[in-house]
């Protein structure tokens, strides 16, 4: 059985008697990405260093291809580790042309093949002359990438690489760099604090927070199981209903939820995404009757809503608190501020996670 391209077990270090990356466990296989995602302050770039070897741990094992890189004992320096690097700053060097940037530091009789080989796979071959001061910031992109994967490396680690690029340009770089890196059969780990870039690039994602990470899995795994509500807002925009746990249920003016293995008594969070609300509108007062798959409608009165482009956003305040639900609606539906109408909400869509 092939060994994992990157494994890391255990890996702590603590900054000024701060933990900062606590007991950190991860794989990567040749050819997959895998992306670090978490707030800003969570240990992810610490994380990244330490794989390069511009940090060291305090304790924790690094192995590639099943070799050991570094432990508490011993520590490959990084230029033996075979691991590319691309950060936000492109970190071109001005003086040189697009195709000198691309070779520095190679060696040997096929470099020129190479350079041609990777710039015309970044599109980037027309440019071959070119200084770094004559390219947007997407072609900068492109040339680094070139950079990066012309050694061969085994392994490239990503610290929000595509953070510095207009929107209109994010998504059409992240789409060909993936395309770059899956066809040189590179194994990838991607930091980055956007849970939609991690989705849009990962074959796995690991949540982290608080130098743990908490949740592992594939993008659609870890959006529609989350491990906490943490997790779950990190994702989404959330709404919360609360309740307390009698008998194995929880009471709401939605209904009765199912929180199995909660002990009677412990206050619940059930939590439901805007995008999974239903709206129905108001009859004389009353509203749709319950059904086994929506349970029963809760009045609320409009508050606002917003037009988003493909969806609405219309906020309501329910009746039964004075809480704040917001729903997503595909197209137009812009009711006005004070219509009453009732919402209802599926059960296999809610999370229900006791209180912390």
């Amino acid at each position: 059985m092939q060994p994992p391209r990157l494994e890391i077990s255990n890996i702590v270090k603590d900054f000024g008697g701060r933990r900062v990356v606590d007991d950190v466990d991860l794989t990567v296989m040749p050819g997959q990405v895998t992306c670090l995602l978490g707030p800003s302050g969570c240990g992810k770039s610490t994380t990244l260093r330490i794989i390069a070897g511009v940090e060291s741990q305090d304790s924790g094992t690094i192995n590639v291809d099943g070799k050991l890189v570094c432990n508490g004992a011993m520590s490959l320096p990084p230029e033996q580790r075979n691991i590319g690097l691309m950060f936000q700053d492109f970190a071109l060097f001005p003086h040189l042309t697009v195709a000198q940037n691309v070779s520095f530091g190679l060696a040997g009789r096929k470099v020129t093949d190479r350079v041609h080989e990777l710039l015309g796979k970044v599109g980037m071959a027309s440019h071959i002359d070119d200084y770094p001061h004559q390219l947007s910031g997407g072609e900068q992109q492109r040339v680094a990438l070139a950079r990066a994967l012309a050694p061969r490396p085994r392994i490239m680690l990503m610290d929000e690489p595509f953070s510095g690029l207009d929107d209109r340009l994010r998504d059409d770089i992240r789409d060909e760099t993936l395309a770059v890196l899956k066809s040189e059969g590179t194994a990838v780990l991607l930091v980055t604090h956007e849970p939609g870039e991690a989705m849009r690039m990962a074959d796995e994602i690991a949540l982290m927070r608080d130098g743990k990470i908490v949740q592992r899995g594939a993008p659609y795994n870890i959006y529609n199981a989350p491990v906490d509500i943490q997790a779950a807002a990190f994702f989404s925009d959330i709404n919360v209903i609360r309740g307390k746990v009698e008998g194995a249920l929880t009471d709401t003016p939605f209904g009765q939820f199912l929180a199995p293995g909660v002990p009677d008594g412990t206050d619940v969070d059930i939590v439901i995404r805007p995008q999974h609300l239903k709206i129905e509108f108001d009859r004389a007062g009353r509203g749709p009757s319950p059904t086994p798959v929506e349970g029963t409608a809760a009045r609320g009165v409009v508050e606002r809503a917003r037009f988003m482009g493909a969806s609405s956003l219309v906020e309501f305040r329910m009746d039964f608190d004075g809480s704040i639900l917001k729903a997503v609606v595909p197209s137009v539906f812009l009711p006005k501020p004070g219509m009453p109408l009732w919402l209802m909400i599926r059960r296999d869509r809610c999370f229900v996670f006791a209180k912390e």
